[in-house]
């Protein structure tokens, strides 16, 4: 039964890879080329306007690999909102949405102005205005506000309607557009002297090419509302990364390859003196006025613009409300934005309250700022998401890798959203000399967000199965003593972590965390998650019995779609030092070196880490520590030397010699401050052996309990050999102890990151 208050309607799934690869498409050929170059060529000149087409063409394709990446992963209406809901939790993923809405409604009100603007001009050149009551200018605004109602009531007949809709409008705009393209190929070749038009190439400067390129960003956002589709699409895992990536790479061959023919259109008359002044004069209106001169016959050249401008603004603006309408919907469906965006008509299967609500931002930005601003603020928008959306893919491939199932993962990561981040910080910035008004808007806009969300969305925002609940916390009094959190999952378990924990507390004069994670099955919905609770919270009892006693101690249940993932949340939050757990054994997945659990925390855990295998309730007297070096060797002879016998125990320090030179007594003396037992119970021992790990399991044998360091070695140098720490642990049949140390540059990443 559907959760009371829920909305159980769902969207339909009618969107093919040809469907969503024109709605890619449609979005990015408007504005980008109609607005953009004209404008642009007045700014930077010949060289820049193509080289910021080609240049936003690779942010572009950065950033579209990372939207792949997680889209074919959630497939789900939202697109950013999604990815920021699971790699930043509610609040990010709130303004992520916000900023979405934002972004594609604005970008939807260009490409209104746009098809008036061109459309009027067209019209005016005719003759055809002259019984005009008011201003070009007014009329602009009335075109724009009736093209956007009609493509409104599109997108309200349903997501096929507005699929097939939009590819009939970005076929046709691709006709005409490489057409154009194609003649000026054509008339360069033939008249060689056009290219005289790119002298001088940047006569402004190249620091205008930052200018025009953070400009014409909006012409590159198309791949978003591809992210939008998950919903709706045929096989999404497949079909969206493949539609992301082939709409970029087409669109900058085709920008690229007008913007050239713009340049080479015109050449000197005794009107024109300067073919690239004359242009770049026009402004908005410059393409136009370029590509008329190119085609044979003023009123062919017109008309053949005119027509070129109606298919490629229509067919962006059908695709960005569509866009702005997902996202908006993914806000409502999670409660983020009231329960009314989320209403889905039963007669087309759209969500019709949030088209409304779509369409009312859309009209309102259309008749209210002029077309520069109105592009400018897209643009800006479109930069700070898409520099969100490639942090999230960096925090969500760390973090959730294993979790995932992904259709298509971007080659040499992290480096192309590293890239991207950079270039779209940079182009942000430098938009302010375009606008001002922008950076204006752009903040207001996002802090009212932030303002709803913090007011209205943090206390009704619905939970999602991605995200980690807190079911049961008593709050840890802020303080600097050192914390020890305790992750417990049974009774059975419980006392061999809690005999070690209190000899590990007791040396740190530490307090107490101790954690539960709910193992709630993935069919069952989280109001029931409290009949799975009852086992955690006896094992926590039964560690509080002993603990509570002797330290400051506090809890905290949680659940977690991936144990893994809450426990390394929950250490981050309440500051923890030190992370004991328990282990079971070696695992059966191959996926896995030691476990699905063991593995992330080791790996990410931004703390000191403490893994108990069988340790039980023992007196350790003889205790191995394989030694080879480094900050987790020294935090093993420490863990050590705390878990033996503190009358009898004796620590060995333990390596084999023949591999790298490694000087186990220097390193002994180095760290004899960090010892809990009287140096002459702590001894070295060397032997020469050619396999290092059947040496250690040979020797672990005459011992109590072996305590080894985990490797220092990154997963991504490991080439599928198995560390030698994560051989002895699997095959090692006494109690073993692995440790971690929290401490240098990787674990302040960790911590912060």
């Amino acid at each position: 039964m559907a959760d009371k208050g829920r909305v159980t309607a769902e969207l339909s799934r009618d969107l093919t890879l040809f469907h969503i690869t024109m709605m890619g498409l449609g979005m990015m050929i408007g504005a980008g080329v109609f607005i953009g170059i004209g404008i642009s060529i007045r700014e930077s000149g010949p060289g820049g306007v193509v080289l910021s087409f080609t240049l936003n063409g690779l942010i572009a394709l950065f950033t579209a690999m990372s939207f792949a990446e997680l889209s074919s992963a959630i497939p789900r209406a939202g697109g950013a909102y999604n990815f920021a809901r699971i790699g930043f939790g509610r609040g990010t993923s709130f303004l992520a949405g916000w900023m979405e809405w934002f972004a594609s409604s604005v970008a939807g009100s260009l490409y209104a102005c746009v098809f008036a603007t061109y459309t009027l001009e067209f019209l005016a050149r005719l003759g055809l205005l002259g019984w005009l009551p008011f201003s070009l200018d007014a009329a602009e605004r009335g075109v724009a506000l009736v093209i956007a109602v009609f493509f409104i009531y599109i997108n309200y007949r349903g997501a096929s309607e507005t699929g097939k809709v939009g590819a009939f409008f970005t076929l046709g705009q691709m006709v005409f557009v490489v057409g154009i393209a194609v003649v000026g190929i054509v008339v360069a070749i033939a008249d060689p002297t056009r290219l005289e038009n790119f002298q001088p190439f940047m006569p402004h400067g190249w620091h205008k090419l930052l200018v025009t390129m953070g400009f014409i960003y909006v012409a590159f956002e198309g791949f978003e509302v591809i992210a939008q589709a998950g919903d709706e699409t045929i096989d999404p895992k497949r079909n969206i990364p493949k539609a992301m990536i082939y709409s970029v790479f087409i669109v900058t061959v085709v920008y690229a390859l007008v913007s050239f023919a713009t340049v080479v259109a015109v050449k000197p008359s005794p009107d024109i003196a300067n073919p690239i002044e004359w242009i770049g004069s026009h402004g908005k209106k410059g393409f136009g006025a370029a590509v008329a001169a190119l085609l044979p016959g003023k009123f062919l050249g017109y008309l053949l613009v005119t027509l070129a401008v109606v298919f490629s603004s229509t067919s962006a603006l059908n695709a960005t409300i569509y866009s702005a309408t997902r996202a908006s919907y993914a806000l409502g469906r999670d409660r983020m934005l009231p329960a009314i965006f989320a209403r889905i008509s039963p007669k087309t299967n759209t969500p019709y309250m949030a088209l409304a609500f779509t369409g009312a931002l859309v009209i309102l930005v259309a008749v209210a700022l002029p077309t520069e601003d109105v592009a400018s603020s897209a643009s800006i928008m479109f930069l700070f998401l898409f520099f969100l959306v490639n942090v999230c893919v960096i925090k969500i491939r760390l973090n959730m890798g294993d979790e995932l199932s992904y259709g298509f993962v971007m080659p040499l990561f992290p480096i192309p959203p590293v890239l991207a981040i950079a270039a779209q910080a940079v182009l942000a910035v430098w938009l302010v000399h375009m606008s001002f008004i922008a950076w204006i808007l752009a903040p207001v806009w996002i802090f009212a967000g932030l303002a709803i969300y913090q007011f209205y969305s943090k206390s009704r925002a619905v939970a999602t199965a991605d995200e980690i609940r807190v079911f049961e916390e008593e709050a840890a009094p802020e303080g600097d003593e050192y914390r020890v959190m305790v992750a417990v999952a049974n009774p059975r378990n419980a006392l061999e972590l809690v005999l070690n924990t209190y000899k590990l507390c007791g040396a740190k004069d530490a307090r107490v965390e101790l954690l539960h994670m709910v193992p709630v099955p993935d069919q069952v919905p989280l109001s029931d998650a409290e009949q799975y609770m009852d086992v955690g919270k006896e094992a926590m009892v039964e560690a509080m019995l002993y603990l509570a006693p002797q330290f400051p101690l506090s809890t905290t249940i949680r659940y977690c779609r991936s144990i893994a993932r809450g426990i390394i949340s929950a250490v981050r939050r309440r500051k923890a030092d030190m992370l004991i757990m328990g282990w079971h054994g070696e695992t059966q997945a191959r996926a896995f070196r030691l476990g699905s659990t063991i593995d992330p925390v080791i790996e990410r855990a931004p703390c000191n880490v403490v893994i108990l295998k069988d340790c039980g309730k023992r007196d350790f007297r003889r205790v191995l520590v394989p030694l080879a070096g480094g900050p987790n060797g020294a935090f093993a002879l420490e863990v050590a030397s705390i878990l033996a016998h503190p009358d009898e125990g004796q620590v060995v320090a333990f390596t084999v010699g023949g591999h790298r030179k490694f000087d186990i007594g220097a390193f002994l003396a180095d760290h004899v401050g960090e010892m809990h037992l009287p140096p002459d119970r702590v001894e070295a021992k060397v032997v020469a052996a050619p396999n290092v790990a059947d040496s250690i399991l040979k020797e672990a044998e005459a011992y109590d309990l072996i305590v080894i360091g985990c490797t220092g070695q990154p997963p991504a140098l490991r080439f599928g050999r198995d560390p030698v720490p994560d051989i002895v642990a699997r095959r090692c049949q006494k109690p073993l102890v692995m440790v971690r140390a929290g401490v240098g540059i990787s674990s302040f990443v960790r911590r912060w990151v």
